[in-house]
This record gives structure tokens, C-alpha cells and sequence, in this order.
């Protein structure tokens, strides 16, 4: 009987063992370390009683995987666990962080918008502030704009981002996507991925939303002109209204890979008129600025590294900490887009308000537009 020719040389073929035995090692590790935390931050209210069934569980999927080879059996605890932590629901009645402890709801009337519980503290510190809440009303047809901000807590690719809504006749409103903490909790990026957090919209005023990262927590922060025609800007503020609302009647988990700021800030740019894939600076927040730069969603009339150092507003907004007109001085020395610019004189300096009347001619559309030159 002869025997059968191998499809690979010898020297060929044992990377390719070795490669596949890495990998299935890989797999095994994550789905017992997956299923490990999903019981270690579980819906269980006792912490001992998490931790000793999550030990259980990383003993038991060791013995089942590598050393009594019993897949089976791993998978039938695997799944059990996966349809406990799936039906885990989120909830409103938690004891919040007092500043995150309200959700916004918006009312649109027509023209009219009428937002609710627009989050304005007066903060001394990070924890020590005046709570405040307020109505307020603005009209989409004096919607002009969006500003697009960056925040970093520390230094790296990933940070926080929001956005600002531009009114001809108001301030501008910022809307934050955040996780909402329960008191005594401070975020933890392994945990945000196990339902840990849940979801809120914050709506504020520039003096609280921006001030507060810049002014108490010590973030650098960089500010944005878009290029956004008005038009798709109001498309873009309808679609985060709906999810404000979404929001009020039914909580969602915040997830750190799936849920969250910027990718959240790409799904409704997409809804307004985008058109692209997904790429890797969506989930590395801190690039993002750069993505929208080479989209064309920036002023690209200058290198990026020259409009992120003129966008940085960390020093101005600690300057501007007390003063009424703070959204203002924030952008008084930006550089604005270059619709705006041909539209003013190089002898006379930029508009102290960059905000109020957004050229109509300076973008199309949300929808990439034009790469950077």
C-alpha cells in the first residue's frame, strides 16, 4: 500500500502547525478570559460571591480546554454564561453621580426645539459645584454650524470627543456622549466592555461641558471648526435629538468598543449624509481629528500639525473661566474656515464670534468630501 505524498514539505508545513496551534491557544484564552470577567462584573449584587464563581469558571475552562479535553462541556458553560450576561439589562434607577444623574429630552415644534435639562453647573472643582439645570429653546433655522472638540486625560491615541451645534441668535449647545457613573464609581475601560456603564447624552452649556475638562481635570483640549454646510448640520443635530430621546425612555450600556463616543459621532454623521468605511482612528479617539482632517471635514488650507496647534484652546479656556461670554473667547483666536476668511479682509482680525453665520457655500455635504491637499 503506498503511502500518501504530503501536500506540504516538511520545513513548509511546521510554521503552518505552529501558527495554527497559536492561534487556537489564542481562541481557547479568550473565550475563558471573555466569559471569566463576564461572571467577575456580573449582575450578581455580591462581590464575593462574583468573584468565587468567576474563579470557578477560569478553573473549569483550563481543565475542560487543555487538560481533560472536554470542549464540549466547556462550550454548553461557555453559552450559559453568554445568555446570562446578554439578558443583563440596563437601567435608570441607579444612584447616580449628581452630574450625570439627569437626562435631556428635546421637544421639536416645526422650527421650534425646545431642550430640556441643559446640564449648566457652576463648577469650583472636579467634585465641588453648583448643580443647575435649564430649558432651553433654539430654532433650526438659525442653526448655522457644528464644532467638533478633542479631549485627553493623558497622553496617547485615545481621548474623549463631542461636538458643539452653532446658533446665529444663541450660544452654542454641546452634546456629550458619556458613560453615567453611579456614585463612587470612576470609569474603567476593561469594565465599560461588561456592562458596567451605562449610556447619557449630555446636553450642556460650553462653560460646563468644555470648562470642566479643561479648567477641572486638567484635559488638553482642542476645538474644531467643521466643514459643514448648514443644511447638513441640522440633519446632523436631528439625528442626535432622536437618540437624546431613545435615550430618555430606554437606557442603553455604554461600551467601550462598540457604544461610545466617536463611533457614535461616525454612525450619525453617516445618517446625515456620510458616506465611508470604518477605520482604525474611529476607535482610537485620539486620531480622529486627524481622519477628519484628511476627509476634508477640517480646514486643510494649512499642514494638520499647524491647525491642531491653532485649535488647542486649553490656556484660553482656563483664562476665560469665569467670564460670560466663554464660548466666545474660546474661539476668538481659531482659524477660521476659509469660506469665512475670503469673506473678510486680511487687515481686519477674525470675528470674535466665529459661530454666528456659517457661509451656506462652505461644504456640500457630511458625506466625505474632498481629501486633504
Amino acid at each position: 500500500m503506498t503511502q500518501k505524498k504530503p501536500l506540504l514539505p516538511r520545513w513548509l508545513s511546521r510554521p503552518f502547525r505552529w501558527m495554527g496551534a497559536g492561534l487556537g491557544f489564542l481562541v481557547r484564552l479568550g473565550l475563558v478570559g471573555w466569559a471569566t470577567l463576564a461572571i467577575y462584573w456580573s449582575n450578581l449584587p455580591w462581590p464575593e460571591a462574583r468573584l468565587g464563581l468567576a474563579i470557578i469558571f477560569l478553573l473549569f475552562g483550563i481543565w475542560a480546554l487543555w487538560f481533560g479535553r472536554k470542549p464540549l462541556a466547556f462550550a454548553a458553560g461557555f453559552l450559559v454564561v453568554l445568555t446570562w450576561w446578554w439578558f443583563i439589562p440596563p437601567s435608570d434607577d441607579r444612584d447616580w453621580r449628581e452630574e450625570v444623574a439627569v437626562k435631556p429630552r428635546v421637544e421639536i415644534d416645526g422650527d421650534r426645539v425646545l431642550i430640556r435639562n441643559v446640564r449648566n453647573f457652576d463648577f469650583r472643582s472636579r467634585d465641588d459645584f453648583t448643580a443647575h439645570y435649564e430649558d432651553r429653546e433654539v430654532f433650526l433655522s438659525h442653526l448655522t454650524g457644528v464644532d467638533f472638540f478633542l479631549s485627553f486625560w493623558m497622553e496617547g491615541p485615545v481621548g474623549h470627543t463631542w461636538v458643539s451645534f452653532l446658533f446665529d441668535n444663541a450660544p452654542p449647545i454641546s452634546i456629550s456622549i458619556e458613560t453615567r457613573p453611579e456614585k463612587g464609581e470612576g470609569f474603567d475601560p476593561l469594565a465599560s466592555m461588561f456592562k458596567q456603564f451605562e449610556l447619557i447624552y449630555v446636553i450642556g452649556d460650553e462653560h460646563d461641558v468644555v470648562g470642566l475638562r479643561t479648567n477641572h481635570r486638567s484635559e488638553e483640549t482642542f476645538l474644531y471648526h467643521v466643514v459643514a454646510s448648514p443644511e447638513a448640520a441640522r440633519r446632523l443635530f436631528l439625528v442626535y435629538i432622536e437618540r437624546v430621546n431613545e435615550l430618555a425612555d430606554k437606557p442603553e450600556w455604554y461600551n467601550l468598543v462598540s457604544n461610545n463616543c466617536t463611533l457614535n459621532i461616525v454612525r450619525y454623521m453617516n445618517r446625515a449624509g456620510r458616506e465611508g468605511s470604518f477605520r482604525p482612528s474611529h476607535l482610537l479617539n485620539g486620531l480622529f481629528d486627524g481622519y477628519l482632517y484628511n476627509a476634508g471635514f477640517l480646514d486643510t488650507s494649512m499642514p494638520f500639525e499647524e491647525l491642531r496647534e491653532r485649535s488647542r484652546i486649553t490656556e484660553v479656556a482656563m483664562a476665560a473661566a469665569n467670564v460670560a461670554d466663554f464660548f466666545q473667547r474660546i474661539r476668538q483666536e481659531l482659524p477660521a474656515l476659509p469660506a469665512r476668511r475670503a469673506m473678510t479682509s486680511p487687515s481686519e482680525p477674525s470675528p470674535a464670534a466665529p459661530y454666528v453665520q456659517r457661509d451656506p457655500g462652505a461644504d456640500a455635504d457630511l458625506g466625505e468630501p474632498h481629501p486633504a491637499h
